[in-house]
Formats: structure tokens, sequence, C-alpha cells
């Protein structure tokens, strides 16, 4: 993994349609992203899919996605950031 992706990140901000933006440790963005994939399964992208459980679901979206359909026209976005020490 190449250490300037977002692979290597540790935290992340979420962007939700009419919500201020929350800063998110990965774990708590894991987390988030594990419960939307669950009640967003037929909204996932189809490389996700095909993983197999809810947790990989969720670290692949992490890692390779910014972007998932909550609903028509309302998108969850997360970027990698870096905090300054």
């Amino acid at each position: 993994m190449s250490s300037n992706s977002m692979y290597s990140e540790d935290h992340f901000v979420l962007l939700l349609p009419g919500e201020a933006e929350r800063i998110l440790s990965a774990f708590e963005l894991t987390e988030q992203l594990k419960a939307w994939v669950v009640q967003h399964a037929d909204a996932l992208p189809l490389d996700v899919v095909q993983l197999q459980g809810v947790e990989a679901q969720a670290e692949a979206l992490r890692e390779g996605s910014c972007e998932l359909e909550l609903e028509p026209g309302r998108n969850a976005q997360w970027y990698a950031i870096r905090l300054e020490k």
C-alpha cells in the first residue's frame, strides 16, 4: 500500500447532506459503514457486494470508495484527512 493513499490514514471527514461535517477515526468510520452496508446493501458497488461479510465490505468501502448513495439524491461522502499534532 502506498503511504500517500487514503489506505494509511487514521482519520476521515464524513459529510452527510444537511448535517455538519464529522471527524471520525478509521474505526468509527468502519462502524458507520458497516451499518450502511446492512441498511443499503442494494446500493453497494459490485466489487464490494462480491466480498464475504459486512466487515470486509465496510473496509473495502473505507479503503476504496469515498461515496455511498443512501437514498436517491442523498449521498454520504468521506475523505481521509491528516490531523496536525
